[in-house]
């Protein structure tokens, strides 16, 4: 079976003059290596594809595969992430993860937080920033925590984004305004603990494989907020742990709901944050969640539970082979690869 895979690559976006910020969703190279590396030990032939713009020119130039692992999360408006599904579907060829709609909503956390609501999980009360006028209508009580939209990787967060008072709104809202060109999420500040949840599977065969709680190690420095900087650097400011069984339980049981209800597929993360009675509440849905062997939170989750890299693509690929029809065709090839080298 043909698997082609399909990423966006750090460094091919830095060399046409994107920022590091810009390109921080972005894989790098040893990333795409496991990923490959994986899906052959699985038995798979790969092929690497690459973005969305190679993506065309390979189908524009009649190629075909069986099914693509996809990671592209693209780089150009809030629809980016379903920009590589979308060609896949018009093509008829299945690929790993979310639908183009579940892709698209998702990335607009404040669209994701309604329907989190409406399905009756706690998430922090928020409103949105379109321009600095509406900073002046914004009701909800200080501290407040204001980031991107549509960002992901801690993008635009930093020790300024918890505000304690109306005029440090204006400024966060008016940077984050220019630098994004994107509205600004402003949602309650909840001070409990943190915590983010793999989720592995598709509809009922959907599970929580861990949960993991986010450690900050003050007495380096860090500032309790997971942003892009402690994200960059978390070997250093940061540790992770498997937090107690009841915990674990009511967090897990958040991201299950979540998961299904938003419709997401195959495997992901969601992230959660306790409030002020330690009640876990929804904060956001990561369904391309990030797959480096080593740096990555999900690796990072299944490496706490004992599930190697190697069973996490073996899981993905099996949940997309199921949904998709492929299985059966997949276990043959498995056998044709074995007898015929």
């Amino acid at each position: 079976m043909l698997v082609g895979i399909t990423y966006d690559l750090r460094e091919d976006y830095l060399e046409e003059g994107y920022s590091e910020e810009e390109t921080a969703e972005f894989d790098r190279g040893d990333t795409i290596d496991g990923i490959e590396e994986a899906l052959i030990n699985s038995g798979f032939t790969t092929d690497r594809i690459g973005n969305a713009r190679q993506l065309v020119n390979r189908l524009s130039h009649g190629d075909r595969w069986d099914i693509i692992f996809n990671i592209a999360e693209g780089m150009h408006g809030i629809g980016r992430e379903a920009l590589v599904p979308a060609l896949l579907d018009a093509y008829q060829i299945p690929y790993t993860f979310s639908d183009p709609l579940v892709l698209a909503l998702t990335l607009h956390k404040g669209m994701t937080k309604q329907i989190i609501r409406d399905l009756g999980l706690k998430t922090p009360d928020f409103t949105l920033v379109e321009s600095i006028a509406d900073v002046d209508k914004i009701d909800l009580p200080f501290p407040l925590f204001a980031k991107p939209v549509a960002e992901g990787t801690g993008k635009g967060i930093n020790h300024l984004s918890k505000v304690e008072t109306r005029q440090d709104l204006y400024t966060i809202c008016s940077r984050l305004l220019n630098d994004f060109l994107q509205p600004v999420l402003v949602e309650t500040y909840l001070p409990g603990r943190e915590f983010t949840a793999g989720i592995v599977g598709t509809r009922d065969d959907a599970h929580c494989i861990g949960v993991m709680e986010v450690i900050y190690k003050e007495h380096r420095g860090s500032d309790p907020i997971y942003s892009y900087h402690n994200k960059a650097h978390y070997e250093e400011l940061i540790a992770y742990r498997i937090p107690e069984d009841a915990v674990m339980e009511s967090c897990a049981a958040l991201a299950l709901t979540a998961w299904k209800g938003l419709g997401c597929r195959d495997a992901g993360r969601i992230d959660i944050r306790m409030d002020a009675a330690a009640i876990p509440n929804f904060i956001e849905v990561n369904p391309l969640a990030g797959l480096n062997p080593v740096h990555s939170d999900l690796p990072i989750i299944c490496s706490l539970v004992g599930i190697s890299f190697q069973q996490l693509i073996e899981k993905i690929m099996d949940s997309t082979l199921k949904r998709t029809g492929l299985r059966s065709e997949y276990h043959g090839s498995i056998k044709n690869h074995r007898h015929h080298p």
